[in-house]
């Protein structure tokens, strides 16, 4: 058990150093593109130009990591703070690239910002608010920044400096091939985030600083290793991971999805010592030669270790050759393996689970290659061990995502669950998220955006009994130890400032309509939009959005209630936040569904986000759905709406 958690904190540890700097790996090729094309070896020298090469690596890329790793701390503010800490270790050790400084002063800042708010939650007086927040991110920011300049910058300096040292002495003795024996089996158990992103890279961008180049790079990323034992199985497996290995070698090296070939390694474990002597092999080669990268290789595929070579073509000859080395050793060792041994038929789903038994999480890619087992018509993928954020998604993020994410938040809050329940659009679905809650015609989508979360559809985001099983879940011991690292960090969900609306700006009574009949959900939709209009929330292009947004996918909630509202990019078009609430005793159909209530949504700024939480929990119930409906004045289905 105690194992057990030891690995479970240490692949959390290498998934959070591994969100600070996947994002910014876009900064990190600019980078290094620059470097190899103008410096004064490069491909076209220009003296002017390769004045960026310094600034880049000094300045950019530490303070990029350092504001992603308080972003996931505390959102936008911890981002923030997160900069500002790390401006000081970057002055504080002038001469090194301090990417392990931002990896610490980022996330120290956002937790110290985070915790700021949480002490003065609800101790501030309206119209304060916005003082204290810039005072406090300022103040509590520089404080962090002379302390990063005093003391952590030299500290990580120094032991920068240490681990330089030490890389150096083992590629001068020639011992780096021996470091393979770690990185291989870490990298398909649960540690090649934690090494090459917390180790790896940060000692290799200093070497680029002095060299022009690391061999660091390909240590973890090589893709040789991978593909040998996927041609191995390609030619001499059997079954369900023969058939799949073509398919998976394709995306491995080209792709560079490392993860797709772990299982394959699981189903026979002797083909450990194969990437392992392949790994040994390609370092050599890569050693003797030369070999080396100007920046780090993300993804790990044959491309992007193109990409990112020095220009001189000694270098594509070396870092070639440590690929097809250490493809040709897994190969032939992995050959013998499977021709020697006696193999079992084993399904490559079942080597996924344990792969993902080991690193706490799903391996998407392997699966689609497989036959894609484990998926239902409501849940898709595997439920991770530790789930501390859970995010509904819609396609504006603003309504149906709304009503839903506060149903499960209250049951959270019942059963005692330490666990964030947030919403937002699709396209803007924080990569942090690990489980994500969409409608069945969104959840394709919401897949394609966060392929690695698990996915959970739903067809009644008033009650759907989803809601239920995931709680049950949840405190079967699922999430028993719950991490504290992306609490609260949501852009969509915040409280509604006070100063900007109430809640009778938002329902008024004139804007509620009883009584009323359609032929079609269009001219139901069309009614409530243009309600909107004559009471000043919106323009007039909204109504059309609106109808846009239903043809998506459809705006019934289920319990015969319906939120019409408009598509994402028809925020632009509302003036305030507002409500109109149509009654239709008698029904209309929404794609077969009967509608008896329809709230017509405009939102901006966060500002309807509470009253839609109150109207969802209240139409969780069909007593109060039928109270509403039988309501016989504006006001009557008013007053039922505050009285709940």
């Amino acid at each position: 058990m105690a194992q057990s958690s030891v690995k479970v904190g240490i692949q959390k540890f290498g998934n959070f150093l591994s969100s600070m700097v996947l994002p910014n790996i876009g900064a990190f090729i600019a980078w290094g593109l620059i470097t190899a094309l103008f410096i004064p070896d490069g491909i076209i020298p220009n003296e002017e130009l390769a004045k960026l090469v310094d600034p880049m690596v000094k300045y950019l890329l530490p303070l990029l990591i350092g504001y992603t790793g308080g972003k996931l701390i505390h959102d936008q503010r911890g981002g923030v703070v997160g900069a500002i800490a790390t401006i000081g270790v970057i002055v504080g050790a002038p001469d090194t690239p301090m990417f392990l400084g931002a990896m610490i002063m980022g996330p120290l800042g956002g937790y110290v910002i985070k915790k700021f708010d949480q002490l003065i939650e609800g101790k501030i007086r309206t119209g304060f608010e916005m003082l204290v927040n810039n005072f406090s991110a300022g103040i509590l920011g520089g404080c962090l920044a002379i302390l990063s300049f005093l003391a952590i910058g030299p500290a990580v300096d120094g032991f920068t400096q240490v681990l330089v040292v030490g890389v150096d002495w083992l590629v001068g003795a020639g011992l780096l091939p021996l470091t393979s024996i770690l990185i291989e089996p870490a990298k398909i158990l649960f540690l090649n985030n934690a090494i090459n992103h917390g180790v790896l890279s940060p000692i290799g961008l200093e070497q680029v600083q002095n060299a022009g180049k690391s061999v660091l790079f390909l240590l973890e990323a090589n893709p040789g290793p991978g593909l040998g034992v996927l041609l191995a199985f390609s030619l001499f497996g059997k079954g369900s991971a023969k058939q799949s290995a073509p398919g998976a070698g394709i995306i491995h090296f080209l792709g560079g999805i490392h993860e797709i070939y772990f299982p394959y390694v699981l189903m026979k474990p002797m083909l450990f010592i194969a990437v392992i002597l392949g790994g040994m092999s390609g370092v050599f080669t890569l050693v003797l030669l030369g070999g080396g990268l100007v920046a780090p290789s993300s993804p790990g595929s044959i491309i992007a270790i193109t990409a990112v070579t020095p220009p001189q073509a000694m270098s594509y000859v070396a870092n070639y050759a440590g690929v097809i080395v250490a493809a040709v050793v897994s190969f032939v060792i992995s050959a013998i393996i499977l021709k020697s041994g006696k193999q079992s038929e084993e399904d490559i789903d079942e080597a996924t689970k344990k792969m993902e038994e080991m690193k706490g999480k799903k391996s998407s890619v392997a699966g689609s290659v497989s036959s894609g087992a484990g998926k239902n018509t409501a849940e898709h993928g595997v439920m991770p061990e530790d789930v501390d954020k859970i995010v509904f998604a819609c396609d504006a993020g603003m309504g149906s995502s709304a009503m839903g994410a506060s149903l499960l938040r209250k049951k959270v809050k019942e059963a005692d669950l330490d666990v964030t329940v947030t919403n937002t659009s699709i396209s803007n679905l924080p990569s942090d998220a690990q489980i994500v809650i969409t409608q069945e015609e969104l959840t394709p989508r919401a897949q394609n955006k966060l392929p690695n979360a698990y996915h959970i559809s739903v067809d009644n985001f008033l009650s759907s009994p989803e809601y239920d099983k995931l709680i049950d879940s949840l405190q079967s011991g699922v999430s028993e130890e719950l991490a504290e690292l992306t609490e609260d960090s949501q852009e969509e969900v915040t409280e509604p400032d006070p100063g900007k609306a109430d809640d009778d700006d938002l329902l008024l009574e004139e804007n509620i309509f009883i009584g009323q009949e359609f032929d079609s959900k269009e001219d139901a939709i069309r009614f409530a939009g243009e309600a909107l209009v004559k009471a000043g929330y919106v323009e007039e292009s909204y109504v059309e959005a609106m109808i846009e947004r239903d043809n998506i996918t459809s705006t019934y909630m289920g319990n015969n209630v319906a939120i019409p509202h408009g598509t994402e990019d028809a925020k632009k078009a509302v003036l305030k936040s507002g409500f109109t609430v149509v009654q239709v005793p008698n029904g209309v159909d929404f794609d077969g569904d009967e509608t008896k209530l329809i709230f017509g949504i405009a939102g901006k700024d966060g500002t309807h986000l509470e009253i839609l939480s109150g109207i969802a929990v209240i139409c969780s119930e069909m007593e109060n759905i039928e109270q509403m409906v039988q309501a016989k004045t504006p006001k009557e289905l008013k007053d039922i709406v505050n009285s709940k």
